[in-house]
């Protein structure tokens, strides 16, 4: 079934129109005019029995309702395509949940949106999201995207009645 999804947002993708090469020449350099959340600025830590840290040297953000770990400078750099002929820039995001449970939610419910802040751009691709964990009592859910464009996105994951919204610089 995951492949039949991954088939369908390749079609979904190869089906867009090209954009202006401008919009694909986004530097690692973030503008002061791109917003990009840090973890300092709603810094989180999980309930027990999820770890202090996401891993050595990162930090969480968000709250016990959802919580995710964007990157600590607020920038994605080199993002892979999901196939050599694909133009769309490919990022994995990760939430976690207190009290949300695998076993009888396979599939969460989970929905991610973006949008690009600093110039026209078609919204970003969504996989539905899955499942996984470290450790069965610390499961996560998991979403696959495809940003159309580099430059500044407004990222934001839906579960539920709760959002969690971050801005990343997204650069080759």
């Amino acid at each position: 079934m995951f492949s039949r999804l991954l088939a369908s947002v390749s079609l979904l993708l190869l089906t867009q129109t090209s954009l202006p090469q401008q919009s694909q020449t986004a530097t690692g350099d973030v503008p002061e005019t791109c917003p990009i959340t840090t973890t300092s600025d709603q810094p989180f830590i999980p309930p027990w029995p999820y770890p202090k840290a996401p891993y050595p040297g990162g930090a969480w953000f968000g709250t016990d309702k959802l919580w995710t770990a964007p990157p600590l400078d607020g920038t994605w750099r080199g993002l892979g395509h999901y196939t050599p002929t694909d133009p769309t820039f490919r990022q994995k995001l990760f939430y976690w949940r207190q009290g949300y449970d695998w076993r009888t939610e396979p599939q969460p419910k989970l929905r991610v949106t973006g949008r690009r802040l600093d110039s026209p751009a078609p919204p970003l691709a969504a996989d539905r999201a899955n499942n996984g964990w470290q450790r069965r009592d610390q499961p996560f859910m998991v979403v696959g995207i495809n940003l159309p464009t580099l430059g500044c996105w407004e990222i934001t994951g839906h579960y539920e009645n709760d959002d969690l919204t971050f801005v990343v610089w997204v650069s080759k």
